[in-house]
């Protein structure tokens, strides 16, 4: 630790970003890095603490207390404290496949339970993150680097999101040939068509994964397993299978009107902007327009912000969205202490930039969608809504009950269903015979990854249901681990 009095010394500063007015008019990333000077500032407020929550990776409440993949946190911000920049990306490689990915679109929950936070401000963890990765690619120190020696083991991936990549980098620099199957046009499933181009540019996704085709991964795109090769093909050709298929099956609104026009799941809106904006830069006009239509958001999550951020980008006439549950407080609760994720109400870039526009948070707390009403046309037209309390029912457990005269009515002419996920889609298990758990998740023990099938593995949301980049990445590297057991009696991979 170099710098014992940094967190008293140094303020935490974290990247500008360009004002929201500006940046709605490009799908281009927009944060401004920190100059070097001010980044060694940031790293030198950590404490290296003698208890460093910040990489324990537990879940408390539910949610992700610390780094899930165990970043060596301390380590790499004194190193860059002290300008040792090769180092740091030494270090942070040791546990991070893609930080590249996770400098960009992680939550941070390291920074949740990061010491200082406890009577201060958090370390700036994810930008210093950010920086190092992205110095070590501009000074040309991340290469590939096949492995010395094939096992003469085969594995297929099937999957290619965050955690189908982890997995294929550890099991490839193991020595195994891994063949990795995309059923998209390009590689990257989340990575490339669920998160917006402003907030992962897909230059960077495509940088990564040509660096892994160097090593020796292959990619196979336009290749859907269970339709286009049967499923059980892959295990006659390979040793080991590892489903990283995601938790695709997006949860849907079945209410009055679902039926009308212009009402989509929040994945058909991304998926089909990103691909227009790759092939075309949206001259295709192969995308669902949120252009000149009042645009109702059904959802409060990450996935809800991105399809704020697309609509406004679109140039909707206006943007709502819903939230089923309360608004969180300004400050920690007693019921929420540290290291705990902290529960507090924040706004992120979507609702920055629909507030920039529009005057006013977009949100919508408390609210219920009863029925979709349509024109003459069969296109939706309106979003009848009823506030709702949270209220214990007969069996103690919280339930929504609506609020008498509470009724109102909102135009849209364009709908998003960003509710979630409920799993993952069957015909891969169905067709292995894998088991499923009582959420219609792979089932497979976390730890061990291995399914009721031999030979086949399943990480990331295929089995642990809709989680976050950073969980992904950790359920690929520990199944990585596993298959690299099952294949060679050991493993050398952490």
């Amino acid at each position: 630790m170099g710098k014992a009095t940094g967190f008293m010394e140094y303020g935490r500063e974290v990247p500008q970003e360009a004002a929201p007015l500006l940046r709605i008019h490009h799908w281009n990333e927009f944060a401004v890095p920190l100059p070097e000077e001010k980044l060694r500032e940031q790293g030198a407020r950590c404490m290296d603490c003698g208890i460093p929550f910040c990489h324990t990776g537990k879940l408390i409440s539910g949610m992700a207390a610390g780094c899930p993949i165990h970043n060596l946190i301390p380590e790499f911000n004194d190193l860059v404290y002290r300008g040792q920049w090769r180092e740091a990306l030494e270090r942070l490689l040791k546990t991070n496949n893609f930080p590249e990915f996770t400098g960009r679109v992680c939550p941070a929950p390291c920074e949740g339970s990061c010491t200082v936070g406890l009577n201060g401000s958090a370390v700036t963890i994810k930008s210093i993150e950010k920086a190092i990765i992205d110095r070590g690619f501009a000074e040309g120190w991340v290469t590939p680097k096949p492995p010395a020696v094939r096992t003469g083991k085969k594995v297929a991936v099937i999957g290619s999101g965050p955690s189908g990549l982890a997995a294929a980098a550890q099991l490839n620099k193991a020595g195994h040939s891994v063949t990795v199957y995309e059923r998209a046009d390009r590689v990257g499933g989340l990575l490339m068509y669920g998160i917006p181009n402003m907030k992962l540019d897909k230059k960077y996704v495509q940088r990564r994964v040509d660096l892994m085709a160097a090593e020796g991964v292959t990619f196979v795109t336009n290749t859907e397993i269970g339709k286009d090769i049967p499923a059980q093909e892959l295990r006659e050709q390979f040793d080991a299978i590892v489903l990283c298929g995601g938790a695709t099956k997006g949860r849907d609104l079945p209410i009055e009107g679902r039926e009308l026009k212009g009402i989509h799941l929040a994945m058909e809106f991304l998926k089909a902007n990103t691909k227009s904006l790759l092939d075309s830069e949206h001259e295709d006009g192969a995308y669902i327009s949120a252009e000149d239509k009042d645009v109702v958001v059904i959802g409060g999550g990450d996935t809800g912000t991105d399809c704020v951020g697309t609509s406004i980008r679109h140039k909707a006439n206006s943007v709502t969205q819903f939230e089923i549950m309360a608004k969180p407080p300004e400050t920690r609760q007693p019921n929420n202490p540290w290291p705990e994720w902290p529960r507090v109400y924040k706004m992120d870039y979507g609702q920055e930039e629909a507030a920039a526009l529009q005057g006013e948070d977009p949100r919508e707390y408390l609210i219920s969608t009863k029925r979709f009403v349509g024109d003459e046309n069969g296109h939706v037209k309106e979003v009848h809504t009823v506030l709702i309390e949270w209220k214990r029912d007969d069996s103690g457990r919280f339930a929504p009950v609506e609020v008498p005269g509470s009724e109102k009515v909102y135009p849209a002419q364009l709908v998003l269903l960003a509710m979630g996920f409920l799993g993952p889609e069957p015909t891969v298990l169905e067709q292995l015979g894998v088991e499923r758990d009582e959420r219609s998740n792979a089932k497979a023990a976390y730890g061990q990854f291995a399914t009721n099938v031999p030979g086949v593995f399943a990480a990331g949301d295929m089995r642990r249901g809709q989680s976050l980049v950073v969980w992904a990445i950790n359920e690929g590297r520990e199944a990585a681990r596993e298959v690299d057991k099952y294949l060679m009696g050991g493993t050398n991979l952490p």
